[in-house]
């Protein structure tokens, strides 16, 4: 039989390995050339504020993404557990992307509004509190902790320059717009023209005379799945 010429000869079944390879290859990498761009634009997607940006390096800093993934796979059981599957458009943003490949917790992609701030605070002190057959450490330490955020300009212009469309104004005001997101009763509209009403003004922390590492993991969770009204996505979907 023909196949077994093949399987005989090392050089022919390198040859011909070869051409499979470079015809998957081309069929797949050619289309990209030709299209705009690979993520669906999506209304509501905005780039992370200062505070959620710093909640997001103390997230990666902790290490909270070894057993939490941000991607919610297109099937039947992971949308009844987690919600709508995650669109390519909501890690857009995300240097490092979130998406993971482990779960010895529960996805995060729609955390955001799940649990209140000081469900979030009770679970950083001691998960058990909250969730009895928890094996999450506890993170005191974050409430204890004032936030750094003296890089957060030079941050922000980085993350512009790999594609994250901070405006000017955005970057210049950071680190006002990082105090008016954790400090209540502040004046807050310019935020909120610069990022839009859907913003979180709150005390995440319980700790309204600082600004903590708390206030930053509980602002980014906050927002984790919110962006997107999912409502509005599917009826334009069909």
């Amino acid at each position: 039989m023909k196949h077994e010429t093949i399987e005989k000869s090392i050089p022919l079944m390198a040859i011909l390995t070869f051409v499979v390879v470079l015809i998957g290859g081309i069929v797949e990498i050619v289309p990209l050339f030709y299209i705009e761009s690979t993520i669906e634009k999506v209304e509501g997607m905005r780039p992370y504020t200062p505070l959620e940006l710093r909640g997001q390096d103390i997230y990666i800093r902790e290490g909270c993404y070894n057993c939490h993934s941000q991607m919610i796979r297109p099937f039947r059981d992971e949308q009844e557990r987690y919600g709508h599957y995650s669109l390519a458009a909501e890690s857009m943003y995300d240097h490092p992307f979130q998406w993971g490949s482990k779960r010895t917790g529960p996805d995060l992609a729609r955390v955001g509004g799940k649990y209140s701030n000081l469900w979030h605070q009770a679970h950083m002190k001691n998960p058990r509190d909250m969730v009895p057959e928890s094996v999450m450490p506890a993170y005191p330490w974050l409430v204890e902790n004032d936030l750094e955020y003296g890089n957060i300009t030079k941050r922000m212009e980085v993350l512009q320059l790999v594609g994250v469309p901070y405006s000017k104004e955005q970057i210049e005001n950071a680190v006002a717009d990082l105090k008016a997101q954790a400090i209540p009763d502040s004046d807050s509209d310019a935020l909120l023209a610069r990022y839009g009403e859907k913003v979180t003004l709150q005390n995440f922390d319980g700790e309204p005379a600082r600004i903590t590492e708390l206030d930053a993991i509980v602002a980014y969770l906050q927002v984790l799945g919110t962006m997107v009204d999912f409502s509005s996505y599917q009826a334009q979907a069909r």
